[in-house]
């Protein structure tokens, strides 16, 4: 397992690095490609997540503008919806796709998707388990015990089993924003372009997936390692 002092398992790691910066440099080229589309009706993110809101009868979901660069998301809890500074007042394909992802958010809130509720419920559990995750392995690792390593393991995949559960989440918007948009607020030429902006964001979701399920098998192999 080692090469003159080199631990072979970081090639997992190396190899989720690089799964990452492909999803991320894909979502940014793409997302940067079709800002310069403009809308041929002219209409910014606000106002299409408005629209969009208005259409299915949500009412008390606010449109917010927040700082960053595709920071985009929806807050469940208090019922609103920021929009970055490349989607808030732009009036770019790009924009006016995330907007109408972030608002298959707040549809999925509304008709009480199952998914969705199934992650919120995680989310406590998941930020306990990661946080002992590490720590766990780490002094497993170091003293030998590999009950403690394997205990750490189990906890580090719950942050995985999130990641999965949030997978259909994301496609599921995806998906209900290209229904909204095809053929009322983006033209047929736009569609296209807008569904190639939501699959390569819906790709970043894939790639922290793949990424954290090879940082497990890594510990797995650390700790077989150890045990012989």
């Amino acid at each position: 397992m080692y090469f003159y002092g080199f631990d072979n398992t970081y090639i997992l790691i190396l190899i989720a690095m690089g799964i990452s910066m492909i999803a991320q440099r894909w979502v940014s080229s793409t997302f940067n490609k079709y800002s310069e589309w403009q809308t041929s009706k002219g209409i910014t993110g606000k106002q299409a997540a408005e629209v969009i809101l208005k259409a299915h009868n949500i009412h008390d979901v606010t449109v917010e503008h927040t700082s960053g660069n595709l920071t985009d998301h929806y807050d469940p809890t208090n019922k609103v919806l920021r929009l970055s500074d490349a989607t808030y007042n732009r009036t770019s394909v790009s924009a006016v796709a995330v907007a109408a992802h972030e608002c298959g958010h707040a549809l999925q809130d509304a008709d009480n998707y199952g998914f969705m509720r199934l992650r919120a419920g995680l989310v406590p559990i998941v930020n306990f388990t990661s946080r002992l995750s590490m720590p766990l392995i780490l002094i497993g690792l170091i003293l030998g015990f590999t009950g403690l390593v394997n205990l750490g393991i189990i906890a580090f995949s719950a942050v995985l089993v999130f990641q999965l559960v949030t997978l259909p989440v994301e496609f599921n918007a995806s998906n209900r924003a290209m229904e909204i948009l095809n053929g009322t607020i983006l033209t047929q030429e736009e569609v296209a372009p807008a569904q190639k902006v939501l699959r390569a964001a819906a790709f970043t979701y894939v790639a922290a997936a793949l990424g954290t399920a090879l940082q497990i098998l890594r510990f797995v192999l650390l700790s077989r390692r150890r045990n012989n």
